[in-house]
């Protein structure tokens, strides 16, 4: 094999010999490059979350004090109608599809996506999306809550064009979703670099793979459930109307049918976030591989069939509110077994704690907190006494926040050097760790003990002087949150224009994303290596090894190795 083919000219070159052919503004507006698209997506997302964050803020803050006349009942339902909207369409669901567009082609040994048309076209109708929901802040924004319940949301409580709006960002957004899950579903079958079997892919592949199929059931589902509510609202029909022969809770079953899915839609792409940084800085394979990637897909499974737990104070029978419960316990199993490997992982390894690994070791243990709480709802007797209360929104955000937003900021940190060439900086990202870590927990553990003292959710004020001291301190560690993610931000713009060169393998990492100069050419791979085990780059930096101490032997005349 000589040493063009073993691929050693990618491994030294720099992203300077590499120049991309397009350059401009007009490059990006016009690109078709998975490369390009995954940037795209994740700019738009982080705009979005900064507003969604603001957000967050003002709702925080109108709840610091009793009695607070900050926000107007209405504005507060706006605000925290755009607030859930916002993190859950905008910013959690489309910063995977934005991760997987970067990096499922280079973790796969592909050139490109399967349609690379197609994909970005997924980005518009995702940026569109995004600005149909914000346009409607110039007239009245939907007030009916994320979840946009029944009969809530219809034109005699709703009346404002704003809810329109967030029914036409539900199709938009879920037509770039479900257009950007066929293409990774394509792509992840049918363009594997050669000897990348299915026991053979990374981990990060296999939870986009299972996200992409949870996408295509949930999100078509919704979107039909949408409809309904249009036609309800503006056609005369009676889908959810009693009084013409519809059901007000057929709009929970069916919402909810996608609402669970959708919670795994959010997490486990971060469960793979979290198994492909955790070996790389324990410095040890990943622990229970065929485990990790059997329970992905059993979470996936189970995960559709637990939807009637967000429902157990309406009114089901007691068979019915059992089956929830035990499928609820159930889908802990797989989810448990993930913990314990990534546990054990880092168990006697030669740790070393880089910010990606500080952020996947905090949104770990935070995911397992909220996972505890779930316990808890999952009875439903105890959800009962629970159900619309604090405790509610704090186990909330423990694991769809928890696993997502502590992930996505692992992976800006461990993925950057190979989007820019350039390190983000360690300091700066330990301190904003540190930020996150505490805010999160100063934030929504207080949460708990106000919801059991019977604060209930979606209240713009309240008098009872025992929630206010919950309450302020949530409010400082909501701020404390915003900081670091300015820390965060800081961290990124300094790097575009300071930060120390990357080279093309910085972490000495396991997949083949780092087989190619940092930032990638547009071609990713001159030449596509073959792949040997579940960790491809460390088979290439043994086999350049070996080569270069046989050349090393051969000019000094030693006898050659067999």
């Amino acid at each position: 094999m000589s040493d063009h083919s073993l691929g050693r000219p990618q491994i030294i070159a720099s992203a300077v010999d590499n120049p991309d052919r397009t350059r401009g503004w007009t490059s990006w507006i016009t690109t078709t490059d998975h490369k390009k698209i995954g940037i795209m997506y994740l700019a738009t997302v982080l705009v979005f979350f900064i507003l969604g964050g603001v957000e967050a803020l003002l709702i925080r803050t109108q709840l610091a004090v009793p009695d607070n006349t900050l926000l107007t009942p209405e504005r507060y339902n706006q605000i925290l109608t755009m607030h859930g909207t916002t993190m859950v369409f905008l910013v959690v669901v489309p910063v995977w599809a934005g991760f997987a567009n970067y990096l499922l082609p280079l973790m796969l040994g592909a050139r490109d996506v399967a349609f690379p048309r197609l994909n970005a076209w997924s980005y518009w109708m995702y940026l569109f999306g995004g600005i149909a929901l914000y346009a409607s802040m110039l007239y009245s924004p939907p007030e009916a809550g994320w979840f946009s319940y029944v009969p809530l949301s219809l034109k005699q409580y709703s009346g404002t064009n704003g809810q329109e709006a967030w029914i036409y960002m539900v199709h938009l957004t879920g037509l770039s979703s479900i257009i950007g899950a066929i293409n990774f579903i394509a792509t992840i079958h049918n363009m594997r670099a050669p000897g990348m079997g299915w026991g053979r892919m990374p981990l990060f592949v296999w939870t986009i793979l299972i996200y992409a199929y949870l996408v295509i059931v949930a999100l078509t589902s919704l979107a039909a459930t949408v409809t309904m509510l249009l036609l309800d609202r503006n056609f005369g029909t009676g889908f959810f109307d009693p009084a013409q022969g519809g059901s007000a809770l057929l709009w929970q079953h069916l919402f909810w049918f996608f609402g669970h899915p959708e919670v795994y839609i959010l997490v486990l792409p971060a469960f793979g976030v979290f198994s492909e940084i955790l070996p790389v800085f324990a410095r040890k394979p990943i622990f229970g591989y065929k485990a990790i990637a059997a329970a992905t897909v059993g979470i996936a499974f189970l995960g559709m069939l637990v939807w009637a737990h967000h429902m157990f104070a309406t009114p089901m029978s007691t068979t019915v509110l059992a089956f929830f419960m035990l499928m609820s316990f159930v889908i802990a199993v797989p989810t448990g077994v993930k913990i314990f490997n990534w546990i054990a992982t880092l168990w006697r390894g030669t740790v070393e704690w880089t910010t990606a690994l500080l952020y996947c070791v905090g949104g770990i243990a935070t995911f397992t907190m909220g996972g505890i709480t779930g316990i808890f709802l999952a009875v439903f007797p105890i959800d009962w006494q629970l159900t619309d209360t604090y405790f509610v929104v704090a186990h909330f955000h423990y694991t769809a926040f928890g696993a997502s937003a502590f992930a996505m900021i692992a992976a800006l940190y461990f993925w950057w050097p190979k989007m820019t060439g350039r390190m983000l900086s360690e300091k700066l990202g330990k301190v904003g760790f540190a930020l996150m870590f505490i805010g999160f927990h100063t934030t929504f553990l207080i949460q708990h003990s106000a919801g059991l003292s019977g604060m209930p959710r979606r209240i713009y004020e309240y008098s009872e002087t025992s929630w206010t001291w919950y309450n302020f301190v949530s409010t400082i560690g909501a701020f404390m949150i915003a900081l670091s993610v300015a820390v965060t931000v800081v961290g990124v713009v300094w790097s575009l224009k300071r930060g120390a060169i990357a080279g093309p393998d910085p972490w000495k990492a396991n997949t083949l994303e780092w087989f190619t100069p940092s930032p990638p050419p547009e071609n990713n791979f001159d030449v596509v290596p073959r792949v040997r085990s579940v960790e491809p780059m460390k088979d290439i930096r043994r086999e350049i090894e070996q080569r270069t101490n046989a050349e090393q032997r051969y000019r000094s005349g030693q006898p050659m190795l067999h």
